[in-house]
């Protein structure tokens, strides 16, 4: 029986925070609505290209469907995916995390996207949303995050006020904890840098304790949200409608910007950069990532998995940028963690 962490002394009905019957049913048809909002949204941003699809099955069990629009008028590469599997037991990367999932055999769906525009001036956006489910065990999992290639502080800003805006519907306490994680999470650690300005990133939320469930005690985002302590009990209802509206914010907080951006001129100067740049997220997705890490040990779709690597990349050996210009400014201001909603720049690439 669960006890509601503000009524210690009150038991309350343990059922009530089960998932539904009809709970796979229900994620899976949102997030397939998901994917053909946004991708229908971005077909018609683009203008040239559409998307092609590829549907696909699991031998283990379940399957997907992905979308990929090539050599666009504004995206280089966009990837749209939608997948729902099972299996008779997750991979060791989930069971690290959550070893009462043990023994159980397992559902999982989402939706996730990569999108990468040509201009160097429209950033890489990623998003991902998903649901899990394992005997006994279930949780909501997901985020968005954005990885500029120019300093534009304005676009980190409005990013960022949009997804909070869709957690504050929830709770207060969400964008703040979550908003940390994400600045945790995509960090590669061998470069001592962000992928990017950051955004929102939650992970096996299931309603019960504290809002971090991440493997840094000692981080930002465990700091805070220890300081915010236990949140009363929240029910798989509540956060399957907090998915919904972060999902449901990634076309108003990503599409001003790529309209603002994708008409901008530019170089080989900056085309170079872009490229280089694009190696941090090569980086960061064979390395760190675990949707990817999931999906090559759960027998996934390789071309599927591995859509989120961009078409064109460089590395440069020893690369340092030149002192005050906007190259030197992504690496000493925008690739570190900051304050986007009340963060004032002093100079943006403007």
């Amino acid at each position: 029986m669960l006890i509601n962490s503000q009524t210690p002394t009150l038991a309350v009905d343990s059922s009530k925070f089960l998932p539904p019957t009809d709970a796979k049913l229900r994620v899976s048809q949102f997030m397939k609505q998901l994917q053909d909002e946004i991708s229908t949204a971005l077909a018609n941003l683009d203008g040239e290209a559409n998307f092609h699809e590829d549907s696909w099955e699991r031998p283990e069990g379940g399957g997907g469907r992905s979308r990929v629009l090539r050599d666009g008028a504004i995206f280089e590469q966009a990837g749209v995916n939608f997948s729902e599997v099972w299996g008779s037991h997750l991979p060791p990367s989930i069971l690290t995390q959550r070893p009462e999932a043990a023994g159980h055999g397992f559902y999982a769906t989402g939706t996730s996207l990569v999108l990468h525009p040509r201009n160097p001036y429209a950033p890489t956006v990623h998003l991902n949303y998903r649901y899990f489910e394992a005997g006994p065990v279930w949780w909501f999992g997901g985020g968005a995050d954005l990885t500029p290639y120019y300093p534009f502080a304005e676009d980190a800003q409005h990013f960022h006020k949009t997804l909070k805006q869709a957690c504050d519907q929830h709770h207060p306490e969400y964008y703040p904890v979550f908003k940390r994680w994400c600045d945790e999470y995509f960090y590669l650690k061998h470069r001592n840098e962000t992928r990017g300005v950051g955004g929102l990133f939650l992970d096996y939320q299931d309603g019960q304790g504290a809002l971090y469930h991440g493997p840094n005690p000692n981080g930002e985002a465990a700091i805070y949200s220890n300081q915010v302590g236990t949140l009363p009990q929240r029910t798989w209802e509540e956060l399957f409608a907090l998915v919904q509206s972060c999902g449901a914010a990634f076309l108003p907080a990503y599409l001003p910007i790529v309209e603002r951006r994708h008409q901008m001129e530019y170089g080989d100067r900056e085309r170079n950069f872009q490229l280089y740049r694009r190696g941090r997220y090569v980086e960061f997705n064979l390395v760190y990532d675990r949707g990817t890490i999931f999906g090559l040990q759960t027998n996934g779709r390789t071309e599927s998995i591995l859509m989120s690597l961009p078409p064109l990349v460089r590395w440069e050996y020893g690369y340092q940028p030149e002192a005050n210009t906007p190259e030197a400014e992504l690496y000493e201001t925008f690739l570190k963690p900051q304050d986007w909603i009340n963060w004032a720049p002093n100079h943006t690439a403007d």
